[in-house]
C-alpha cells in the first residue's frame, strides 16, 4: 500500500510537472504624474497581497503563478492606483504614474491615503480551489486585533465572531473551546478544524476534539465559516475554523521576529520566527515555548510548539508546500467544584495529583497546479501521529479530599492519514460566467484508548500499573479503525452581474469500528472483589448517505450583499465517549448519531467606507440531539447520563456593526473605531422521548451574547477597550439549576468581563501591556464532564501581561 501511493504521488508531481509553462516575472517603474520623478517605497499588491516595494530609482520586480489578477499601487499622500492585469494580453513591465491626493479648500491640504483598519472581513466568492459564494463567511485580520495575541486570549481575537460561545478556562490559551449556536465549546469538536485547509483534530469522525491550537502570534487570520461548510469540509454543524500561518516576506531572504511576554502567576512566553524567500524556495518557521504557574493552585504547565513551512516554486504554474507542526505540552489539573465550593472560593483545588499531557505532530504535502486560467488543481496529503494522556483522582463527589489511592489513567493515542484533492473549472453558461468544484476525500484512522491504574504517587507518571492493582475496576483496552471517503461538488452560476445561485452536494461513506474490551468489577464495603469479569466488543457501524446545500447572493453594489444558505448536516456519535468509564456520569448503550440542517439569511457590506455590517437569521434543526439527563437508576442513585435527548431547533439574529470614526475625523495619524456584536437565541427542545425535556430550552445557549468594543490610536499608539456579556444558559437537556455532587449538571450564571489592551510600535520595536478581567470579576464558562474536572472550572481573575517585541 505505501509503495503504491509513493508511485502515485510521484506519477502526480511529474504530471503536473509536465503541464507548467515558462515561469513570468513582473516589473516596472513608479513615477509621479507631474514631474515624473521616480518613486520609493511604494507598495505593490497583487490580489491584495504585499510582493515588492519600489526603491529609491522607482523600480519593482517580482514573479507570479497567476495570468490574471488585481494589481494595486499604494503610496502615503498619493492617490491609490488599482488596474486589472492579463498577462496574455499585458506585457509582463507594467510602468504606473501616481498623482497626489490634494484637497483645496482655503489653503491646501494633503490627506494620506488608509489601509484597512477594520479587524474582521468576508471571503471572496472564489479563492484558489474552494466557493465561499453564499456564504455567511468571516475572517479575522490577527495584524488588525489589539489583544492578547501572546495568550491566544479568544474572548478579544474572536470578539467581531457572531455568536460564539467560549470556555474560558486558562491563562495561557494552550486550546481552544468555541462553540456558537447551541454548540458545545468543548475543545471546538463541532467544528471541522484546519490549519492552512488540512485537518488538525484528533480523529475528524470518532474523537474531533482539537487539543492543538496554533499560537494567535504565528496567524496572519482566522477564516469563518458557517452551516453550508458541510459541503466542501466536512460534515459538522458548526462549520469551519481555518488557521492560515503567516506568509514567508517575499522582499527579503531572512526576516527575523521574537516576542517574550511575562505576566501574573509567573507566566513567561516566547515566540520567535524566521522567514524568507531564496530564489523559487521560501521558509517561514517559528518556536513558541509557554510556562506559568496558572491562576489556581495545582496548575502548572509547560508548552513547547514548533512548526516549519518550505514552499517551492517549481514553475509560473506550479507549487509544492511542505508542513509540519509538533506540539508537546504537559499541564498540572486544579480539578473542579462544586457550586458551594465555588461560592466559597472560586480559586481553591483540593487535586494536586491531576495530570494532563499532550503530544502532536501534523505534517502536511501540498501541490497546487494552474493548467490554465480557468483549471486549478490542488492535492492535499496530510496525517497526524499523536498521544493524550490523562492521569488522576477523579470522583463522583468533587468535593471528596484525594484518598491519595491508585489514580486513574487514560490513554489515547491518534494515528491517521488523509488526502483532498479539489479542481475548480471556470467556464462560461449561456454566456454567463460559472465555476464548478469537484473534489474527493479519503480518510483513514486507527486510534487507540486505553483505561487502568495508574500510581499512587503525586508526579506526572503516565504508567499502567495493573500488577499492583489488579482489582481497578476501570479497565478498557479499543483499537478504533475508521475509515472516510467522500465526494463534493459545488458550483456557482451568476445569472446576472449581481445575482448568484450556488448548489452543491455531498456524498459521504463513513465505516467506523470499537474493537476491544473492558472490566465489570464488584467489590464489597472491604474493597473486595466479588464479581469480575471481561466483556469484549467488536462493533461495526457502516453509513452511505448524501448531504446537500444551497446558496444564492444578491450584491446590490460592489460593497454591499445579501445572501442566503441551506445546508444539510451530520455529527457521527464517538466510540471513544462510550467505551470510557467516568465517574461522573453514564453513556446510554442505544445512543447513535445526529443530524439536522441549517439556515442563514443575511446582509453585509459597507457603507461609505465608514461603517461596515453583517446582519443575518439563522436557524438550526437538531435531529436526535446527544446531550446529559439526571436520570434514577434501579439501584436509587441519581446520575447524569449521555443520551439522544431529541429534536431541538434553536433561532436567532446575529448582527456586527464596525465603524471607522477615523475618517470623520480626517486625521492622518488617528486611528480610531468601535464595533458592537450582538446575538440573541432562542431555543427549544420540540420532541422527546425523556421524561420533563419537551418545551425546554437547549443547553449552552445563552439568549444574549453581547460584545461591544473601541480601538483609539495615535501615531504609533493604539488602546483598545472591550466589553462582554453572555447571559444564564443550561448545561442539560433537563434545564437543572441547582448542581449535583459532581458539579457537571446545573445552570451557568450570567457574567460580563472588561479587557483592556495597549501597544506602542516604535521602528523595528513594540511594546504591549494588556489586562483581562479588568473589574476581576469571578465567574466560570464551564462544567466539565471530565478532565480537567469533573465540576465547575472557574475562569481567570484580573492578570496582567507585558510583551516586548523585537522585528528585524
Amino acid at each position: 500500500m505505501t509503495l503504491k501511493a509513493c508511485n502515485l504521488i510521484l506519477l502526480m508531481h511529474l504530471t503536473l510537472i509536465c503541464f507548467s509553462q515558462k515561469e513570468k516575472y513582473v516589473s516596472g517603474e513608479v513615477s509621479d504624474v507631474e514631474n515624473n520623478q521616480k518613486l520609493k517605497n511604494v507598495k505593490i499588491y497583487c490580489d491584495g497581497e504585499l510582493v515588492a516595494k519600489s526603491n529609491s530609482e522607482g523600480f519593482y520586480k517580482f514573479r507570479t503563478s497567476k495570468n490574471t489578477f488585481d494589481l494595486s499601487f499604494f503610496l502615503s499622500n498619493y492617490n491609490n492606483k488599482n488596474k486589472r492585469i492579463n498577462l496574455q494580453l499585458d506585457s509582463t513591465k507594467i510602468d504606473e504614474k501616481l498623482s497626489k491626493l490634494l484637497i483645496n479648500l482655503q489653503q491646501v491640504q494633503v490627506k494620506a491615503n488608509k489601509e484597512e483598519v477594520f479587524s474582521t472581513i468576508k471571503l471572496r466568492d472564489i479563492e484558489s480551489t474552494y466557493i465561499y459564494a453564499g456564504k455567511k463567511s468571516e475572517v479575522v485580520l490577527l495584524n488588525n486585533a489589539i489583544a492578547n495575541h501572546a495568550t491566544n486570549n479568544p474572548r478579544q481575537i474572536y470578539s467581531q465572531i457572531s455568536g460564539l460561545n467560549i470556555y474560558e478556562n486558562d491563562d495561557a490559551g494552550l486550546q481552544l473551546n468555541i462553540g456558537g449556536r447551541g454548540l458545545d465549546p468543548n475543545r471546538t469538536s463541532n467544528f471541522n478544524t484546519r490549519q492552512n485547509s488540512y485537518d488538525i483534530s484528533a480523529d475528524v469522525l470518532g474523537y474531533p476534539e482539537s487539543y492543538y491550537t496554533p499560537p494567535s502570534e504565528s496567524l496572519e487570520k482566522i477564516e469563518i465559516i458557517r452551516g453550508a461548510a458541510s459541503l466542501q469540509y466536512g460534515t459538522q454543524f458548526g462549520g469551519l475554523i481555518n488557521f492560515i500561518t503567516k506568509k514567508p516576506n517575499k522582499l527579503k531572504k531572512m526576516g527575523f521576529l521574537s516576542r517574550n511576554t511575562i505576566g501574573s502567576n509567573q507566566l513567561y512566553t516566547n515566540f520567535t520566527s524566521i522567514n524568507g524567500v531564496i530564489n523559487k524556495f521560501e521558509y517561514y518557521t517559528f518556536f513558541n515555548f509557554k510556562k506559568g504557574n496558572g491562576f489556581r493552585l495545582n496548575s502548572n504547565f509547560d508548552s513547547r510548539n514548533m512548526f516549519l513551512y518550505l514552499g517551492w516554486d517549481i514553475s509560473s504554474q506550479t507549487k509544492i508546500t511542505l508542513e509540519t507542526t509538533y506540539l508537546r505540552y504537559l499541564a498540572q489539573q486544579a480539578g473542579g467544584l462544586t457550586d458551594n465550593m465555588f461560592i466559597e472560593n472560586p480559586y481553591q483545588s483540593n487535586r494536586e495529583r491531576n495530570w494532563f499531557y499532550v503530544n502532536w505532530l501534523l505534517y502536511n504535502s501540498k501541490i497546487i497546479h494552474d493548467f490554465s486560467k480557468n483549471i486549478k488543481l490542488s492535492i492535499n496529503l496530510f496525517g497526524l501521529k499523536a498521544k493524550r494522556y490523562a492521569l488522576g483522582f477523579r470522583s463522583n463527589r468533587v468535593d471528596q479530599i484525594d484518598s491519595q489511592e491508585e489514580r486513574d489513567l487514560i490513554k489515547g493515542e491518534f494515528k491517521n492519514y488523509g488526502l483532498e484533492g479539489r479542481c475548480l473549472f471556470k467556464y462560461d453558461l449561456f454566456k454567463r460566467p460559472v465555476a464548478s468544484l469537484f473534489g474527493i476525500k479519503i480518510y483513514n484512522s486507527n486510534n487507540t484508548s486505553a483505561q487502568g491504574p495508574g500510581s499512587s504517587e503525586k508526579d506526572e507518571d503516565f504508567t499502567f500499573y495493573l500488577n499492583r492493582y489488579p482489582n481497578y475496576s476501570n479497565q478498557s483496552d479499543y483499537r478504533y479503525p475508521n475509515l472516510n471517503h467522500a465526494l463534493f461538488t459545488e458550483t456557482v452560476i451568476y445569472g446576472t452581474d449581481k445575482f448568484s445561485i450556488t448548489p452543491g452536494i455531498r456524498f459521504e461513506h463513513i465505516k467506523t469500528k470499537a474493537i476491544g474490551n473492558y472490566s465489570q468489577i464488584n467489590t464489597d464495603a472491604a474493597g473486595n472483589p466479588i464479581w469480575d469479569t471481561t466483556i469484549y466488543e467488536n462493533r461495526l457501524n457502516k453509513r452511505n448517505f448524501f448531504l446537500m446545500g444551497l446558496g444564492l447572493s444578491y450584491k446590490h453594489n460592489y460593497f454591499n450583499e445579501y445572501y442566503m444558505n441551506a445546508s444539510e448536516n451530520y455529527r457521527s456519535v464517538t466510540f471513544s465517549d462510550i467505551s470510557i468509564v467516568n465517574p461522573a456520569y453514564v453513556v446510554n448503550a442505544n445512543i447513535k448519531d445526529e443530524n439536522g440542517y441549517s439556515f442563514d439569511l443575511g446582509s453585509r457590506g459597507k457603507v461609505s467606507d465608514i461603517l461596515k455590517y453583517d446582519i443575518n437569521m439563522f436557524s438550526l434543526i437538531y435531529k436526535d440531539r446527544i446531550g446529559f439527563i439526571q436520570k434514577e437508576f434501579d439501584d436509587g442513585n441519581v446520575k447524569s447520563e449521555r443520551n439522544n435527548i431529541g429534536d431541538a431547533l434553536i433561532y436567532g439574529i446575529e448582527s456586527l456593526i464596525e465603524i471607522d470614526l477615523g475618517k470623520l475625523i480626517e486625521k492622518d495619524n488617528i486611528r480610531f473605531t468601535a464595533f458592537s456584536n450582538i446575538s440573541k437565541i432562542n431555543s427549544i427542545y420540540l420532541a422527546s422521548e425523556q421524561n420533563g425535556v419537551e418545551g425546554n430550552e437547549v443547553e449552552f445557549v445563552p439568549n444574549y451574547n453581547i460584545k461591544v468594543g473601541t480601538v483609539f490610536g495615535i501615531s504609533a499608539i493604539n488602546f483598545n477597550l472591550q466589553y462582554s456579556y453572555i447571559s444564564k444558559q443550561f448545561t442539560d437537556a433537563t434545564n437543572a439549576i441547582t448542581s449535583n455532587l459532581s458539579g457537571v449538571i446545573g445552570q451557568i450564571p450570567a457574567y460580563d468581563v472588561l479587557d483592556f489592551s495597549f501597544n506602542y510600535l516604535f521602528n523595528n520595536y513594540k511594546l504591549e501591556f494588556n489586562i483581562n478581567n479588568l473589574s476581576n470579576k469571578s465567574y466560570f464558562t464551564r462544567r466539565a464532564t471530565g478532565y480537567p474536572g469533573p465540576g465547575i472550572i472557574p475562569s481567570n481573575p484580573r492578570t496582567y501581561c507585558v510583551t516586548f517585541e523585537l522585528k528585524l
